[in-house]
């Protein structure tokens, strides 16, 4: 973790000081990669610094930053994954609708909001009720 936490701190670092470099030698007058750059650097400080909040939640050196720790030490429980559902596949279908009529027509979107609410709401509250609630 602690690797990748430094990892992600350089590629935000590099992409703060390309974005302001890149201003000065465009002089501002093209937005587009000044924004995507500093987006860039965000995302990377950003997960730089969950890994840095988690790390620091952990009781002393987690497995894997450990260099005399086994492969042994990193097993068990590692959370709930549902084995099986059917409503991310409806869900991507009706978002590359809503994406598809952004290219073809406002309609087309309308009628892929109307198949993405039921859909989204269908896997969040998949484990709530029914034969596979917790």
């Amino acid at each position: 973790m602690l690797a990748m936490e430094r990892i992600f701190w350089i590629f935000g670092g590099f992409a703060a000081v390309v974005a302001v470099i890149y201003g000065f030698w465009s002089d501002f007058t093209e937005p587009v990669g000044v924004v995507g750059l500093t987006v860039g650097a965000l995302l990377g400080f950003m997960i730089a610094g969950y890994l840095n909040i988690t790390r620091r939640k952990l009781d002393g050196v987690p497995p894997e930053d450990d260099p005399l720790g086994e492969i042994s030490d990193i097993a068990g429980d590692y959370g709930f994954f549902s084995p099986y559902s059917w409503w991310p596949l409806w869900l991507a279908a009706s978002c590359a609708l809503i994406f598809l009529g952004l290219a073809i027509g406002w309609w087309l979107v309308a009628l892929g909001t109307f198949f993405v609410i039921p859909a989204l709401v269908g896997w969040v509250f998949e484990y709530w009720k029914g034969p596979h609630a917790l």
